[in-house]
């Protein structure tokens, strides 16, 4: 991939991007290879190749410059880089941006400087959701106090009538000089609070504050095989740990309805059990159950525990105190996806009475030394 911003030193974030595709593929394998070794997997699959290019269907800008000349993108020294054409994002989303730029210009919303600790607009976040041949956006406005809120409110006709299928428009309020990308209070300002996706001809939902993956093209992958990989073991009951909107149980609802196993997803997130809720609604499997607690309290208070337990934990993992708890209840079997290859290794040590039967890496970020791995575990 050729980037004008690397090459001007002006941003570095794609830190392998000087490497040919093929090499940033062989290298992660090689690294997953040396780390997971020590567990004698059974089988290792080849990585899932991500597109190069236009892969990631969210943005998060933040607002620099002035009102006169807004800036998204980041801070270089003492330059603010405008990222707008960005290669990552696709010719869809780059167009968004420039729009949404416009936008803060025309509605004179004042930039936060963060030295000078002024300003009112700190972070514009989009969202890309492909269904089909069509393209929907979410836009999140970050502002550091209620003064442009009514101000954005009156205009939003103006941004839909720009950006067609536009579905959901937000403004998150963080009003603390931090690095903290949001705040805790989320105003909808559209009618509609869910931006729709489809993954494997599964419904799926996104509101401003629920995670999502940001390479759909990979997660489709992630969640087919996981799928595949839970096919033919003999389970009747699964529990779906930081299951977000539902990406991996959602992918298991067929087989979940075709052998009538009762599937129970666990998420802190209330924004995201609200989503994984509706699509399995729409789906119309009733053995779909998603609630909103935290999945270490949800799993430590229960007596018993499913034949399959899927966990897919923030870069943390899933920590000391669920995997000893899994140890001893001794589930048939463990699926853990991962985005960070060094928490899945050390929660995979506290398992020592499972065999990984499968392995497989999904390049979710190319042209950096992130992956995600996908490991199906079976009790000894």
């Amino acid at each position: 991939m050729q980037c004008r911003f690397y090459q001007q030193k002006k941003c570095l974030s794609c830190q392998w991007i000087e490497h040919p595709y093929h090499v940033q593929l062989a290298e992660k394998q090689n690294k997953l290879l040396q780390q997971l070794i020590q567990f004698k997997p059974n089988k290792v699959e080849e990585p899932f190749a991500s597109h190069e290019t236009a892969f990631r269907n969210k943005a998060k800008m933040a607002v620099l410059g002035s009102v006169e000349k807004p800036v998204l993108g980041i801070q270089t020294g003492n330059e603010a880089v405008d990222l707008c054409d960005c290669p990552l994002y696709s010719n869809s989303m780059q167009n968004i941006l420039k729009l949404v730029r416009t936008f803060i210009r025309k509605q004179g919303l004042i930039p936060y400087n963060i030295n000078k600790r002024k300003g009112e607009l700190k972070f514009v976040i989009i969202t890309e959701s492909k269904i089909e041949s069509t393209s929907n956006f979410m836009l999140r406005f970050v502002l550091k106090s209620h003064k442009f809120v009514a101000k954005i409110n009156d205009s939003i006709k103006q941004l839909q009538d720009k950006i067609q299928n536009l579905d959901v428009i937000s403004i998150n309020i963080q009003p603390n000089h931090a690095a903290i990308l949001e705040g805790e209070e989320e105003i909808v300002l559209t009618d509609n609070s869910f931006l729709p996706i489809t993954l494997n001809n599964t419904p799926l939902f996104i509101k401003p504050k629920s995670f999502f993956q940001t390479n759909p093209y990979v997660a489709s992958s992630l969640y087919k095989t996981a799928s595949d990989w839970v096919t033919d073991l003999p389970i009747h009951s699964i529990w779906d740990m930081f299951c977000g909107v539902g990406g991996f149980g959602l992918s298991c609802a067929n087989l979940v309805a075709e052998k009538n196993i009762s599937l129970t997803g666990i998420e802190i997130n209330s924004d995201a059990i609200e989503c994984a809720t509706k699509s399995a609604k729409k789906l119309g499997f009733k053995q779909l159950n998603f609630k909103a607690f935290d999945a270490t309290q949800y799993a430590t208070a229960q007596k018993n525990v499913p034949d399959l337990v899927l966990l897919n934990p923030p870069r943390r993992g899933a920590g000391k105190v669920l995997m000893q708890y899994l140890k001893q209840m001794a589930p048939n079997y463990i699926m853990y996806s991962s985005c960070n290859l060094f928490s899945l290794v050390d929660d995979l040590m506290l398992l020592p009475n499972y065999q990984i039967q499968k392995v497989q890496l999904f390049d979710m970020f190319p042209h950096t030394s992130h992956m995600e791995v996908l490991v199906l575990l079976q009790r000894l």
